[in-house]
């Protein structure tokens, strides 16, 4: 599952739970990444494999003029293929943290490059909602509050965002309740 709560929220926070604005801990942290289907090990072979299938018929021409000519397009090729790779595995370094306090909840995306996004917002005007129909990708995920609605978990398989929504939900209402002392 490429989510998992640092710091689960398994009941409500005392009624003189400390907040953010008091400097407190979030009591629920939750961390989210995308898939990573191939590993670097993966990686180095796949580039092994591609070199050794080009050079199986680039290599009966070799002496000629025509190597040269069949040799540039397939290091091309080889090349692409390298950068793609490159580039999913940049975007794999997405990560997403959702902290929880009694009196704020905080959304932060690290993206490739190490880019940051943030939404902050009081955690008593926030709702969760999940679309099944009607964005980008099915079971929808955001969360709204501060004048804003942002998406969370978006590259989620969409059999994992109706049980992400449930567990987040859970939290929130934990999260918004104060038991008796």
């Amino acid at each position: 599952m490429p989510y998992e709560w640092e710091t689960p929220l398994t009941q409500a926070p005392a009624a003189d739970a400390p907040g953010r604005s008091d400097g407190a801990a979030p009591i629920g942290v939750l961390h989210l990444w995308p898939y990573r289907s191939l590993p670097k090990r993966g990686f180095v072979t796949v580039m092994a494999l591609a070199f050794a299938a080009i050079l199986i018929p680039v290599s009966a021409f070799i002496g000629t003029l025509a190597w040269w000519w069949l040799l540039v397009p397939a290091l091309g090729a080889l090349g692409a293929l390298w950068w793609f790779m490159d580039r999913s595995y940049r975007d794999g370094e997405i990560l997403e943290e959702l902290e929880i306090w009694p009196d704020h909840i905080r959304l932060t995306r690290t993206g490739p490059y190490r880019r940051r996004a943030g939404w902050e917002a009081n955690l008593h005007w926030v709702t969760l909602t999940s679309r099944e129909t009607g964005g980008p990708v099915p079971h929808y995920l955001t969360l709204r509050g501060a004048g804003r609605e942002v998406e969370i978990g978006a590259f989620l398989h969409e059999d994992e965002r109706p049980r992400l929504h449930d567990e987040i939900a859970r939290a929130l209402t934990l999260a918004k309740s104060r038991r008796a002392p």
